[in-house]
């Protein structure tokens, strides 16, 4: 049964600030969901970044005028800390209302204060990587198999056929988490780039809709991908990447791969 009007979300009021404020940022350790999967901090497995798309940013300039941009910013997979989303939301909304003498300075901003956060280095660019046009990918949603594990993430599905060495690229649009602080559904295409025994296409599709009901933040999920590969594939290199589709402005693209692996190009998907 449906909850009454009076007792849902619509037409509720919804304060946003309109002055600049760099405490609006919250950062979240990354060590407890490392902890969970056995990472050791001081010696990650992987190398990596978390890539953000920020479709909805504006300010004012000296006169007033609102200046709009869209960005990308790049924290690197080392810093002891991711920031979360909707704090980020929140945090660019509130450029809306406060001048900025150059878009120069507005970058710079953005970029000390997510580097505060995250603790480490951060890059903010303005624009947006282009729309990727295709690739050698070999999508394995297509495959006919019977699916009835929806959580939580199940590694014992994942095999791979020791005696058979392949370099390839496969990818899904299946993969669905949910966000473990509002609940919300998060969507996502992810790409496997691997070279060593070949994984069983229909046990690594049963593997990542085993997400569907988990509740974990994006860049966790790419970690706990790239660390249940690495365990039961046992893959020579391997690079696991995840394109979210947009929430609130904004879509996260984590990637992790072994030491030495190039990093994928940096693209968004028609989806988002």
């Amino acid at each position: 049964m449906s909850a009454p009007h009076d007792a849902g979300v619509l037409g509720r009021q919804v304060e946003y600030p309109n002055q600049y404020d760099a405490d609006l940022l919250f950062a979240i350790p990354r060590a407890a969901g490392r902890a969970a999967l056995e990472l050791n901090a001081g010696a990650l497995p992987f190398i990596g970044a978390d890539r953000w798309h920020a479709y909805e940013l504006s300010w004012l300039d000296p006169r007033g005028k609102p200046c709009v941009a869209t960005a990308r910013f790049d924290l690197p997979a080392t810093t002891p800390n991711l920031v979360e989303s909707k704090s980020i939301k929140l945090y660019l909304n509130a450029f809306n209302g406060t001048h900025f003498d150059t878009a120069a300075a507005v970058r710079e901003r953005i970029a000390h204060d997510l580097s505060q956060r995250a603790g480490g280095a951060v890059t903010v660019a303005f624009g947006l990587p282009a729309f990727s046009d295709g690739d050698d990918a070999a999508c394995i949603d297509g495959l006919d198999a019977a699916i009835d594990d929806y959580g939580p993430p199940n590694p014992l599905h994942l095999h791979a056929d020791g005696d058979d060495a392949v370099e390839e690229t496969l990818s899904s649009q299946l993969l669905k988490s949910n966000c473990p602080v509002t609940g919300q559904p998060d969507w996502a295409s992810v790409r496997i780039d691997y070279r060593g025994p070949r994984i069983d296409r229909a046990g690594l599709l049963r593997y990542l809709v085993s997400f569907r009901d988990h509740c974990e933040f994006h860049e966790q999920c790419v970690e706990r991908i790239f660390a249940d590969v690495m365990a039961r594939c046992r893959p020579r290199s391997l690079c696991v990447e995840a394109r979210y589709t947009r929430r609130g402005g904004l879509d996260i693209n984590p990637w992790r791969a072994t030491p030495g692996h190039a990093p994928p190009t940096w693209r968004r998907d028609l989806r988002q």
